[in-house]
């Protein structure tokens, strides 16, 4: 199966600077998610065509993990515009150590037919296979949602969240709320 990815302008991972996981190996990293997503079992997609794909031990040296350590010092952030919100973010060297890597990614169809997508009018060309979404560096217990993607999930932005049940969406919510007392996304 070939293979063409693309980074859409909102994925800043691959930029210099950036808030949240940064890849700091694009060549090698491409490389492994690309032998991935030849591999992925898409039967274990919940929605055709949205893979969540967890890779190699190998991967997590390509970048640098999107968290660390909640502190009490106000000096260990740095307050930064994302997404049209202003936020306190955990300084970059305050990172934990990457244990895990996780990239989301959709098929060319999926992400064209994707809500957002479609209202912000950044569908990609047909030469396209694949669209990287997100790239998840942590550490500690799995990073859940953020609050504020939760709950836009909840408000229509994610097809996935129309078949989470009642219980589901409790316990993703505590989840969020334990994690997010003690881990903090970082940023240049």
């Amino acid at each position: 199966m070939e293979v063409k990815m693309t980074v859409p302008h909102v994925l800043s991972a691959f930029a210099p600077e950036t808030i949240g996981t940064k890849v700091i190996d694009p060549d090698r990293f491409l490389a492994i998610l690309g032998g991935a997503i030849r591999g992925h079992d898409l039967s274990r997609d919940r929605v055709p065509g949205q893979h969540f794909i967890v890779l190699s031990e190998e991967a997590v040296n390509t970048v640098s993990c999107g968290v660390g350590r909640r502190t009490a010092n106000p000096d260990d952030y740095v307050v930064r515009a994302h997404r049209g919100r202003v936020d306190a973010y955990l300084r970059r060297d305050l990172a934990a150590p990457a244990e895990s890597l996780a990239v989301v990614v959709y098929t060319h169809d999926a992400y064209n037919a994707d809500p957002q997508v479609a209202a912000e009018g950044r569908q990609v060309g047909d030469d396209v296979t694949h669209v990287i979404v997100a790239v998840l560096a942590s550490a500690g217990p799995r990073p859940p949602l953020s609050p504020y993607r939760f709950v836009s999930n909840l408000a229509g932005g994610n097809r996935e969240a129309t078949l989470w049940s009642a219980d589901e969406i409790r316990a993703m919510a505590q989840e969020i709320v334990e994690y997010d007392q003690g881990w903090c996304v970082v940023a240049d």
